[in-house]
């Protein structure tokens, strides 16, 4: 097993690059996980992890099936700077961004599109509850936070690993989507249908929008038609994470 002492060391500074510099994700493809949970969804999909690095006081677990996979130790002055959380559990991966064939988008029905929501937290709730309500795959539109931001990722509990995530112009897709005939829904407050009024269809693509300003005014124009969580107290909005959950759940039940 390769051992890493110095943080000084080319492959270390390329991992912190990658956890401090979206940039660096973007022109790489690359991006590190930390912690059990994480690593043991990275694995499940082998061709994404590219080395799992193991501190001193972890090890790793006798089920998971490691073949073929590259296993870095590194002590402890590394593990601090790679470590993103307050008490770290001293494993991490450096991972592949999935790539998507576009032969394989053009056959996804469920779709949930994102326009400028810029928190990480809200993007990795939302990645994971896409995935958890058994939707084909997240379009990220201009604006959104990075999907593979450390903070996106904690949030997501290793969804990255189960659903397709894609960068993309949602103007292109819901053109695309409505040649397809997949209904796109739009979220807003005006001229709005509550959703569990709506249709049902077996294909839909349901965008949400920016926390403070919703969606795009031109994006708005162009959905099949707009739906709301109707607010039944007196707070004046939800969560963009939890009106996506909500409204996710009514479209795909």
């Amino acid at each position: 097993m390769k051992r890493i002492e110095s943080p000084q060391n080319s492959l270390v500074k390329h991992w912190k690059k990658l956890l401090s510099v979206r940039k660096e994700r973007d022109k790489t493809g690359e991006f590190i996980i930390e912690g059990y949970h994480l690593v043991e969804e990275a694995i499940k999909q082998k061709e994404q992890v590219l080395t799992i690095m193991l501190s001193d006081t972890s090890e790793i677990p006798a089920n998971w099936d490691v073949d073929n996979l590259e296993i870095v130790e590194i002590n402890d002055v590394i593990q601090k700077e790679l470590a993103e959380t307050e008490h770290t559990q001293g494993i991490f991966a450096h991972c592949k961004q999935q790539t998507v064939e576009e032969q394989v988008q053009t056959k996804w029905k469920r779709l949930l599109l994102i326009d400028a929501v810029q928190d990480p937290g809200n993007i990795g709730t939302m990645i994971r509850t896409a995935d958890a309500a058994g939707i084909d795959a997240v379009i990220l539109g201009k604006g959104s936070a990075d999907a593979y931001n450390p903070k996106t990722l904690r949030s997501a509990q290793g969804s990255h690993f189960h659903i397709p995530i894609v960068k993309g112009d949602l103007h292109e897709w819901i053109v695309a989507l409505k040649n397809r005939q997949v209904t796109v829904f739009g979220t807003a407050f005006e001229n709005s249908t509550p959703f569990h009024q709506v249709e049902k269809s077996d294909s839909f693509a349901l965008i949400v929008g920016n926390e403070g300003s919703g969606i795009h005014k031109e994006i708005l124009e162009k959905t099949d038609q707009n739906i709301i969580v109707p607010l039944l107290g007196q707070a004046e909005s939800l969560n963009v994470a939890v009106a996506t959950g909500i409204l996710l759940y009514g479209l795909a039940l």
